[in-house]
């Protein structure tokens, strides 16, 4: 089985063909929505940070500005900053050109004289990266160039019976033909963690993903927080889930079986291909942000009461198991797979169809989400405060 994706130059392949334009803080956001809007084959990120942070956050932050930029969907990058920022543009810049040989320039609202001037210099030059990127061409490319991204929101009872298996089936499709997958949220796995960590590849991983559990949990406790006091959530306790030992046993299912031969930090990129995780917070938009920060070209998400999130340089499937969310949120679901609990379609069968949509989607079809122009950004902060 083959898509249609957008071979880079460093061989990465990319299912869009975006020219990113990207604030280095929240306050060039609004300058580069108003850019992006007037050139065609643009997108911007809406961020919340880049200001007057500590040194570990500022450096989360920079993992995600900088994995936007380096994902295979981006053609190129328009960096735009306020002139007053923790990393200027200039320098958000050049980190960005160290690790990629896309066309990169950028400006700062200060010293351009405002946001008109400013966003006149990004629409010129988004719209000449906008020509260049119009000129790449879709050719055919083994699934082995995919690199899924895995998640789940708004999960309820139907979400560990039905669509999380089936798209755990998709993911070990995807990997045994030479792809990668990449399921997060830590604490979401918080009571299944004995078994997912028999997945990894090696004690080493083993004993990672026992870790990571044992340390989200210890972060909390050392500021007075435990985290069963918002997991489940209040939607997943309004859909029959009663602990997080119950939601984690079905939230795994959505990575797999296969091997976990990887663990990786927020908005860390790969060295192995294949089953991965990554250690994120239990927010669905935060961990989606990290994951396609790490490279990630689309993303497959799991529902069970329903939920309409997007990203601007990923196209988002939203699968559910629930018959009623399916018709009520017709809108916003791209595939029902309820019929594994109605007893006509098999977790195969389904897993076999979500398949089917990832490579039609990554091959260019456009997603619910995707047709709303949703983007939902989330950049978790590493050090946290009461």
């Amino acid at each position: 089985m083959e898509f249609m994706g957008y071979r880079r130059s460093d061989g990465q392949v990319g299912v869009r063909n975006y020219v990113l334009i990207l604030p280095g803080c929240a306050c060039a956001s609004e300058t580069c929505r108003l850019a992006a809007a007037q050139v065609q084959g643009a997108r911007n990120v809406v961020i919340n940070v880049g200001c007057s942070d500590v040194k570990a956050n500022t450096e989360m932050n920079l993992r995600v500005l900088t994995g936007f930029a380096l994902n295979p969907n981006v053609f190129g990058v328009v960096v735009v900053g306020l002139g007053c920022e923790t990393v200027g543009h200039r320098e958000l810049a050049a980190m960005i050109r160290r690790q990629t040989h896309k066309k990169v320039v950028s400006f700062g609202i200060q010293e351009e004289g405002g946001t008109v001037a400013t966003t006149a210099l990004v629409v010129k030059a988004a719209r000449e990266m906008a020509a260049e990127a119009s000129l790449a061409q879709r050719t055919p490319c083994p699934l082995s160039d995919l690199f899924v991204a895995i998640e789940c929101g708004g999960s309820d009872a139907t979400s560990g019976i039905a669509a999380n298996p089936a798209v755990g089936n998709m993911s070990d499709r995807l990997v045994d033909a030479g792809a990668s997958t990449v399921m997060s949220e830590t604490v979401e796995f918080i009571g299944a963690e004995h078994i997912l960590a028999r997945r990894g590849a090696t004690p080493e991983i083993h004993d990672q993903i026992i870790r990571i559990c044992e340390e989200y949990e210890k972060h909390l406790a050392g500021v007075g927080q435990d985290c069963r006091t918002g997991q489940p959530t209040t939607g997943n306790k309004a859909g029959g889930l009663s602990t997080i030992e119950e939601k984690s046993l079905g939230c795994i299912y959505k990575g797999g079986t296969r091997p976990v031969v990887e663990v990786l930090r927020e908005a860390q990129r790969p060295t192995k291909k294949g089953a991965l995780i990554m250690d994120t917070p239990g927010y669905d938009i935060a961990s989606v942000t990290s994951m396609v920060a790490g490279g990630a070209t689309l993303v497959v998400f799991t529902t069970g009461r329903g939920t309409p999130t997007g990203h601007a340089l990923a196209p988002v499937i939203k699968v559910t198991g629930n018959r009623e969310t399916a018709h009520r949120m017709a809108d916003n679901m791209d595939i029902d797979v309820s019929g594994i609990l109605e007893g006509d379609l098999t977790i195969e069968q389904a897993g076999s169809r979500i398949l089917e949509e990832v490579v039609k989607v990554a091959g260019g079809k456009t997603t619910k989400a995707e047709s709303f122009g949703f983007s939902d950004i989330a950049v978790d902060h590493i050090c946290r405060f009461i």
